[in-house]
């Protein structure tokens, strides 16, 4: 079984594609290894991490080597956090989470992602 699932997908916010290439977190394997171990990922590339029920999680950054944009979702898709985290010292806890997506640093302020707004993927 692969660690992530290519699923050839879009996600969009505010009818704007913001990644075309995106990998799925499903299993716990997976969803512990997040990025780790990456030297890098494509610019239009985004992992969403589907957690199986909404509650409190965190995203550490140990054994990361480069920043990343993360953004939390609710159970309806809606933006309810977001934060940029560096390499090994970055750490956010956020609570009612059913989904995290983690992208490249500057995604949240090049597209203006909103908490409240929704995603669509």
């Amino acid at each position: 079984m692969p660690l992530y699932w290519l699923i050839l997908m879009v996600l969009i916010y505010n009818g704007t594609p913001i990644a075309s290439e995106i990998s799925y977190a499903k299993n716990i394997f997976s969803q512990m290894l997040g990025l780790m171990l990456h030297k890098s990922i494509p610019e239009d590339f985004a992992l969403i991490f589907v957690l199986r029920r909404a509650g409190t999680v965190g995203v550490h950054m140990l054994f990361m080597v480069f920043p990343i944009d993360v953004i939390f979702l609710d159970s309806d898709k809606k933006i309810i956090g977001t934060a940029t985290l560096k390499p090994w010292t970055g750490y956010k806890r956020m609570k009612r989470v059913k989904y995290i997506i983690e992208m490249n640093p500057g995604t949240v302020e090049r597209f203006n992602l909103i908490q409240g707004e929704q995603l669509i993927f």
